[in-house]
């Protein structure tokens, strides 16, 4: 009997160290000399995969420039792993510790604030509606009758329902998989229009290979704010991405990797996303937090 309690006692000590170290990464990177990111394979130029597991774009870059200062700050080399994440597993894979930050194109919100903890804002968004060129759709009120494109674990059909010009307005709705499939849909005349992050529309264009043939239409239904994802009650890792972030801020990296990634040709196609950096992202940087999106909605 006395064995059966010591061995139970020794599974609970083991089991709240696992717990521990889940809510403590700065410990679990320092542990095991390596950290996972969360990378996208398709959300234009903030993230996307070049092929044969490398993976690229703006906010992909900042969190390699994070894990640099990570290195500085506990005085050692930390081997980078890739993890792929979707808008459906994105979450999951952070909560569960299989992923210790993700820095793609996930909004910050109140609903998803209850899972995870979000990074200083690097990145408004704008979600968008993009068309063919030749479709005659030109705004929300365009979509009566029509068949728009979504990707599956994103919000953005629920803000084009919301919105007040979409009132009385019925349209079919398709969902893509990813980024990619749903601009497929578009690309191949399953879908009329395709909604989603500004960002994300402009990169799925750049690359595709007709890109003359579509445009970006519309006001805007809704402004995001932007962040990379942690671990909940994990304050210093959380604390200590925030400096880096404020770093590449003030010594200029992030607007060099703005320029790099949305004003400059990028691969595969060598064509430029040709998106300015916006005053609403410069602001933000400028006065570092991590408001949810329903600051910016009221």
């Amino acid at each position: 009997m006395k064995k059966h309690l010591l061995a139970v006692a020794v599974m609970a000590l083991a089991a709240g160290s696992a717990m521990a170290q889940a809510n403590d990464t700065l410990s679990k990177i320092n542990s095991s000399g390596s950290i996972t990111l969360g990378v996208r394979e398709s959300s234009g130029a903030l993230g996307y995969t070049l092929g044969d597991g490398k993976y690229v774009g703006f906010h992909t870059e900042m969190a390699e420039n994070i894990v640099s200062d990570l290195e500085k700050k506990l005085g050692k080399k930390i081997d980078k792993k890739y993890q792929p994440v979707t808008s459906q597993n994105r979450i999951p894979l952070v909560v569960n510790g299989t992923v210790d930050i993700e820095c793609g194109s996930t909004t910050n919100d109140m609903n998803r604030q209850k899972d995870v903890d979000f990074a200083n804002t690097t990145y408004i968004e704008q979600v968008r509606i993009a068309t063919r060129k030749d479709s005659g759709i030109k705004d929300v009120k365009d979509l009566n009758g029509k068949t728009v494109a979504t990707t599956t674990g994103t919000t953005s059909v629920q803000l084009l329902r919301q919105n007040k010009r979409a009132e009385g307005i019925e349209f079919k709705n398709v969902m893509g998989k990813d980024h990619a499939d749903s601009f497929l849909l578009l690309e191949t005349g399953r879908a009329d229009a395709f909604v989603m992050d500004g960002s994300i529309l402009a990169g799925n264009i750049s690359k595709s290979k007709n890109a003359g043939d579509f445009v970006i239409v519309g006001e805007a239904l809704s402004t995001e704010p932007i962040a990379c994802m942690v671990r909940k009650n994990d304050p210093e890792f959380l604390k200590a991405v925030n400096e880096s972030i404020a770093r590449q801020v003030k010594d200029g990296t992030l607007e060099k990797l703005w320029d790099k990634w949305f004003m400059q040709p990028i691969p595969p196609a060598n064509v430029a996303v040709g998106l300015p950096l916006s005053d609403a992202t410069r602001e933000a940087w400028n006065n570092p937090n991590n408001k949810p999106k329903e600051a910016y909605n009221n």
